[in-house]
């Protein structure tokens, strides 16, 4: 997350007066002002531009345009009210390529604003674009994605696009852009793949990307790139715009979107799916987003004392709940899946939001395509709305496809993240095993396993790596790859859906950084020098994905499925072990054995006798198997079949 802003600014709730007394506060303000209409924003033709703008609260509204990003004054143009708190205005003429905001006023004071429904903007953002949208979709273009069956069948890849190609070992020539992730044939240090080719030989399924949105520009000026900069980017400021520090020209507005496209044709056509991670739980500031400006006071939550709510720890939550905020979170999303093809949505801090507006969010993405992935934190955070409308996981119930990150069994496998000392069952702390079975059946939170999404390491907190590393004194960097490979072995043999943070495989570190929104970039990059030095440990990551796809039993499509197949085995302390019977599937496997040990020294049990077990995989483990029991060296997973 971004810094906290303060919230010492005064409050305003809008002006009474145009809206028949009616505040923004008040619950009639929905039902006398929210409006269904799908024309807000502008709709460009070449002979004519109709503006629509949503101020229910504005005496007075006008559009400004200008011909320049830094133009000092523009054309003004009044508004003229409309229904339901909308203003209008038609502008005959071909107004391609011109720039425009909008100007209200509430009592006596003018508020200029760009689009909050902008598909284009200026250079940082401040001034909407007007464009022929299709004018920028790339020579190729297509409707077709990777075939994909079901959420639990993905490999998700988290990545931020500049950690992907800055390093000066990346082989990437268009460092930090969209089409730095586009480009194919890479190499690194010994001719390692990099880049794209390295993903996709990894075999995940799709790639999720922190915000591409377009940020603030308190975290990256889009002016300065020849300046080090560097942000996650959970500061949304124009919400259906591509940022412009990962186009080539940040300064040409179509430049952005059509990289934007042709980086994800590009994942798409390497047989890779893309999710985009977006944030509207919060605004970048409360009071000087655009939202804000227009309708001051409607768009956040307070609390009960005037202050802003603020779960989200970014200065203010977004009331998600209101009428035009939801059908804007709900059109944005379907914007960005039909206009950009994007795949799939991970929804930041969706605890904070109501229930109401997902289940819309997945109801809609089900009518463009069922397979379009929907993921969230769904952390139970305080806000002013009512528990039982946040979609968190205690409400998960009510929210059927939806994922939520799984915290419970993260903690329990590597150590609590916030004690960073603390051990977990890798690393030998016992007393776990009936947290970390919830995880691998998926049943923490969850009915089904779409609803849990297993990880051990993300953007946020330290890296797996770095934690082991804190809580393990006198461990060897030989043992602590041990349990790392035990952690990552875990998330891809479970059932739901299996999450890696970009560079898990070689077992990336930020040298201690927990927080590294802001960091320099030297400690955020993919470091290219450190994936060749861990080719062994690149190739097990491989083979990780690679035994999941190959066996269906480790992708159980329903809770029934689990309850049927799955059976946990007598195991020491520091082991868990269990079975999935009776699934023939993949290399013909009719039962799998699976063996989690944290023991230093090996450990040693009793195998069911369901057949005649062999092992496929663990190798490197030195398993043996004899009279019905199986004996294993060192911490880590041991796979067994049994063969029709």
């Amino acid at each position: 997350m971004s810094v906290q802003k303060e919230m010492n600014e005064p409050i305003h709730y809008g002006d009474p007066a145009a809206t028949g007394g009616v505040s923004v506060s008040d619950q009639a303000f929905d039902e006398l002002f929210s409006y269904e209409g799908d024309d807000l924003g502008v709709t460009y033709t070449p002979s004519g531009s109709v503006f629509c703008l949503w101020a229910p609260t504005a005496q007075e509204a006008e559009v400004v345009l200008y011909n320049t990003w830094d133009e000092a004054e523009g054309q003004h143009i009044p508004l003229v009210r409309d229904v339901r708190g909308t203003w209008r205005l038609t502008v005959n003429g071909d107004l391609e390529g011109k720039l425009y905001t909008y100007r209200v006023r509430i009592g006596e004071q003018w508020n200029e604003a760009a689009d909050p429904y902008a598909r284009a903007v200026a250079v940082n953002g401040d001034r909407g674009c007007i464009l022929d949208l299709r004018k920028t979709d790339p020579q190729r273009w297509t409707d077709d994605k990777p075939p994909f069956a079901d959420p639990v069948d993905a490999v998700i890849y988290e990545l931020h696009l500049r950690d992907l190609s800055l390093h000066p070992a990346s082989g990437i020539s268009q460092k930090g852009q969209y089409l730095g992730l586009a480009e194919d044939g890479t190499r690194g240090p010994g001719g390692i793949k990099t880049g794209l080719d390295h993903i996709v030989d990894l075999g995940v399924t799709h790639v999720q990307l922190l915000p591409v949105y377009d940020y603030a520009t308190e975290s990256v000026d889009e002016t300065r790139l020849n300046e080090p900069q560097y942000n996650w980017g959970y500061d949304p400021k124009n919400y259906n715009v591509p940022e412009g520090s990962y186009a080539s020209d940040p300064y040409a507005p179509a430049a952005r979107i059509r990289e934007m496209k042709t980086m994800i044709q590009a994942l798409h056509d390497r047989g890779l799916r893309v999710i985009m991670d977006v944030v509207y739980n919060h605004f970048y500031d409360g009071y000087r987003v655009n939202f804000a400006k227009l309708v001051p006071g409607y768009y956040v939550r307070y609390l009960p004392d005037g202050r802003l709510s603020n779960g989200s720890g970014c200065g203010n939550d977004a009331a998600t709940e209101r009428k035009m905020l939801s059908r804007f979170i709900v059109e944005s999303v379907i914007y960005w899946a039909k206009e950009y093809h994007f795949d799939g949505f991970r929804f930041d801090l969706m605890g904070l939001m109501d229930v109401e507006t997902m289940q819309e969010v997945r109801r809609r993405l089900d009518e463009i395509d069922p397979s379009l992935i929907t993921i969230g934190e769904g952390w139970v955070m305080e806000t002013e709305l009512a528990e039982d409308r946040r979609a968190n996981q205690n409400n998960a119930q009510a929210l059927p496809r939806i994922g939520h990150f799984n915290d419970s069994y993260r903690d329990a496998v590597k150590g609590n993240i916030f004690r960073f000392n603390e051990p977990g069952f890798i690393s030998g702390k016992g007393g776990l095993d009936r947290t970390v079975k919830a995880g691998i059946t998926a049943t923490q939170f969850a009915e089904e396993p779409q609803q849990s999404v297993n990880y051990m390491e993300c953007h946020d907190n330290h890296t797996l790596w770095d934690k082991i590393a804190m809580s393990t004194p006198g461990a060897t960097d030989a043992q602590r790859r041990a349990m790392h490979r035990l952690a990552s072995a875990m998330v891809l043999t479970s059932q739901g859906i299996p999450f890696l943070h970009a560079g898990q495989e070689f077992m990336r570190t930020k040298g201690g950084v927990e927080n590294s929104y802001k960091s320099p970039i030297e400690v955020n990059w993919l470091d290219w020098e450190r994936c060749a030095e861990h080719a062994e440990d690149v190739a097990y990551m491989k083979s990780l994905i690679a035994l999941r796809r190959a066996h269906p039993a480790f992708r159980l499509r329903s809770g029934e499925d689990i309850r049927n197949s799955l059976v946990f085995e007598k195991a020491p302390a520091g082991a868990i072990a269990y079975t999935l019977r009776n699934h023939a599937g993949g290399e013909s496997a009719e039962h799998l054995y699976v063996l989690y040990n944290s023991n230093q020294d090996g450990t040693e049990l009793t195998l069911p006798a369901l057949g005649d077990w062999q092992c496929i995989f663990g190798e490197e483990l030195q398993p043996e198997i004899s009279g019905g029991r199986l004996k294993m060296n060192g911490i880590g997973m041991v796979v067994l079949a049994t063969l029709i």
